[in-house]
Parts: C-alpha cells; structure tokens; sequence
C-alpha cells in the first residue's frame, strides 16, 4: 500500500457519474469492510469481487505490526479509510484518528463514537466534537451517525466531507429500517451520503442507492454470507443496479391498472 495521500488525488473513475468525496473521484460506490471474515484469503477475495477501491479497517483492532498487517498485504492498492470503532469518547476517537494518520498515512478517517453498547448507536454529543476537532486539524472526516436529518445537516456544516447515516443497527441486516429519513438525508445532502450499517443482502443495498444515497458501505452482509465472495459480486451489482434506477426515475405508483399497450386498434374491434 502506498503510505501517500496522492493516492487518494488518482483515480480511474470513468463515465459522467464518479463518485467524488473531498476531490477525490471513485468509479465504485460499494464500500467495503474488512472485519469477520472466515479467513484473510477469503477477505481479499471478498474485496476484490466488489469492486470497492475504498476499504475499511478498524485501527483500534489491528495491530499494523502483527497479524493485522495481513490485511493491508493482501489488499496493497486499495483506498484505506481507517475507523475508530471501539470508541466511546471524542476524546479516544481524536486518539485513534492521530494514530491512523501517523501509521497509514492518510488523513481519510472513518468517525464513530458509540453511546450504547446494546444498540452501537452513535453519542452524537460526542461525535459532533471529534468532528469538529479532527476537520480543524485537517483530517477528511467520514462520520457514522444516526439517520437523522439535523444531525447530517449538523455533520456537513461541520466541514465533513460526507455523512454515513445508519441504515439500521450494525450487523443487524435489517436493511433501511427508515427510508423515508434516508430518503430526506439523501435530498437535503450537501455532502454525500453513504448509508452505513444494517444492510443485509443485495435488496437491501438496492433501495438504499434508490433513495438517492451516494454509495453503500457493507461489511458484514458480506463477510457472514455463507459465500463471501458471491455476495461481494451481488452487492457490486446491487449498487450498480440501484444507482442507475434512482438516476433513470421510477414511475409513479399507482392504485389501479394502466395498460402498457394502446387499447384502440386491437383486433377484432
């Protein structure tokens, strides 16, 4: 892996529609995570069928030392957005990010700050001041939050370069529990949204891209599959398929039938 922020400036996204975060333009808006897979072979594996070039790891997790520093062997090349999972405290997630810069080289930093060790929900007092400090000090700031609308609102006008509401509790996989928050997120966003948790199967990754998120960030859907690599493939084409749906419009619903087909000229009439 190149320890240099020019890496995160090239990029080989194609076509009219890049995904582009802090000036940096990405040709995938599939994320992906690193944690609990059955092996570090199958991770990689995992991560190569997605397609993503933005890959998440957990510093407080990993030893970059010891048998840690196998994921970012495996995957030398890809786009690292270091994490501060495990952190309750803005103070901790400061701590975390500090050393994810000094270790990897990067200034991209993935910010969570869990208030409830049941739920994983996010403290949003906290969040809101390691935010604050870190876009101050010059870190690219990625937020997990809530799927609330103030609070993104509250994120981006903070300096982060995008916001990660929940689509429902991590690890769950019970997919966009409130799309009509996502949705609202989505349309208000001055930053992109990328939806963060929940996520489930392919289907899951669809509505979400339909509601308008910018990209889906997915781990364990994935990694607890009981084919890994196969549903990386799915999710690709889930936030393929998903972001060409909600850029073509769908049509309006509708209480009753419409034919497809001109009634007049049939024959025998």
């Amino acid at each position: 892996m190149n320890h240099h922020d020019t890496t995160l400036t090239q990029t080989s996204a194609e076509g009219d529609d890049a995904l582009e975060i802090a000036g940096v333009r990405l040709s995938s808006r599939l994320f992906i995570g690193t944690a609990g897979y059955p092996s570090q072979e199958i991770m990689a594996q995992s991560v190569r069928a997605s397609g993503a070039e933005v890959v998440t790891a957990s510093i407080r997790r990993v030893s970059l030392q010891g048998h840690g520093s196998d994921t970012f062997q495996k995957l030398k090349g890809a786009r690292f957005l270091p994490n501060t999972a495990g952190c309750e405290t803005a103070r901790d997630a400061i701590m975390t990010a500090e050393l994810a810069r000094e270790a990897l080289g990067t200034k991209w930093i993935k910010v969570e700050v869990i208030g409830d060790r049941e739920t994983l929900y996010p403290d949003v007092t906290e969040l809101l001041e390691a935010c604050r400090h870190l876009v101050d000090d010059g870190f690219t700031v990625l937020p997990y939050c809530n799927d609330d609308p103030v609070i993104c609102e509250r994120l981006a006008d903070l300096g982060c370069a995008a916001v990660m509401p929940m689509g429902s509790l991590i690890g769950s996989g019970m997919g966009i529990a409130n799309p009509a928050n996502i949705e609202l997120i989505c349309r208000r966003a001055k930053v992109p949204v990328i939806v963060d948790a929940g996520i489930g199967t392919a289907s899951d990754a669809v509505i979400a891209m339909e509601l308008g998120a910018a990209a889906c960030l997915i781990n364990t859907a994935v990694a607890k599959a009981d084919d890994p690599v196969r549903m990386a493939a799915a999710m690709r084409h889930a936030v393929e398929g998903g972001r060409l749906a909600h850029r073509a419009g769908r049509i309006p619903r509708r209480g009753r039938a419409e034919p497809s087909s001109p009634q007049l000229g049939l024959v025998g009439s």
